[in-house]
């Protein structure tokens, strides 16, 4: 007989993995969720099989934050190979062009700057942007012709870190919607040379950064008693972790239960903000994701687990 399954437990917080390569990030998900019983998970910004790195997870009421950490800046570390182009863009695909020209250091840094600020890039056929409502690496894979318009991103920084004469490899700085996987494609043809991603991985998203991460194995071993005196908890952030960016504002409990009753209340203090986007504390503990409208809170995003 099958034995019966524990009853899944409300755990509200962050863990930043450090993903291993050749895992999906739904994988990765389910993974933490078991080890913690949590009722309710999710990532910020997928992470493909291929690559490794930070893949923060939320769990509980920190779902609600999520979009807060996805719209921040990433970070990634990643090695283009010279000498060939696949219909990945990584190494997974098929060639579809070679050459046998390699750069020269002087002509990767000189092409860099075109790479820098709000660029137009044309995402990779094999990605999960939808094309009539399916996504484009299910079409390429039933051998579909995928064609994707060109959309504005915006990387901050591109830097060569070393080159070889087979491979460079490049840290970049970047926005939402991203490609790493695009850029090694546009500058093997920007140098006539080809290139494909061969490895990557993140190093930082929004607020969290490797000094943050804990692997599969790290959390099982906290689960199983092998790390003295730690438990699975030590290795969960808090909610409002995702939250750094975004100023705080303080308030009474009474104030707190009005806007978690989903009412609004009015903005008290000299140094008060006068508008955007706020999150609020009373007593230590996180209470909702607020707008400043007219000199009053107006809750966007309430945590619950604190009513």
């Amino acid at each position: 007989m099958n034995q019966p399954r524990s009853k899944k437990i409300d755990v509200h917080g962050w863990i930043v993995l450090d993903k291993d390569l050749g895992q999906t990030s739904t994988h990765a998900v389910s993974a933490v969720r078991r080890l913690f019983n949590a009722k309710k998970g999710g990532h910020a910004g997928t992470l493909d099989p291929l690559a490794s790195g930070l893949l923060p997870i939320a769990l509980g009421e920190a779902t609600k934050t999520v979009p807060f950490v996805m719209d921040g800046r990433k970070t990634y570390r990643f090695t283009v190979t010279w000498g060939s182009e696949t219909t990945t863009d990584d190494t997974e695909g098929e060639v579809t062009a070679r050459s046998d020209l390699r750069p020269s250091r002087e002509a990767v840094e000189a092409l860099l700057p075109r790479y820098t600020g709000t660029i137009m890039q044309v995402p990779p056929k094999f990605s999960a942007i939808k094309v009539d409502g399916e996504r484009a690496y299910d079409l390429a894979r039933d051998g579909e012709e995928v064609t994707l318009a060109a959309r504005p991103i915006t990387i901050d920084s591109l830097t060569l870190v070393s080159l070889s004469e087979t491979s460079a490899e490049f840290e970049a700085e970047c926005g939402k919607g991203t490609y790493v996987r695009a850029i090694a494609r546009d500058i093997g043809r920007d140098l006539a040379c080809f290139g494909h991603v061969t490895a990557l991985r993140r190093t930082r998203v929004g607020p969290f950064g490797e000094n943050d991460t804990v692997t599969l194995e790290e959390l099982r071993e906290l689960l199983d008693g092998k790390i003295d005196s730690q438990t699975l908890d030590d290795a969960l952030l808090p909610v409002e972790a995702a939250l750094a960016e975004v100023p705080e504002v303080q308030v009474t409990r009474d104030v707190a239960a009005r806007l978690v009753r989903g009412q609004s209340a009015i903005l008290r203090g000299r140094d008060a903000p006068v508008g955007g986007t706020v999150w609020v504390s009373a007593g230590g503990d996180p209470i909702a994701v607020c707008e400043v409208e007219r000199g009053e809170l107006v809750p966007k995003r309430v945590f619950v687990f604190q009513a």
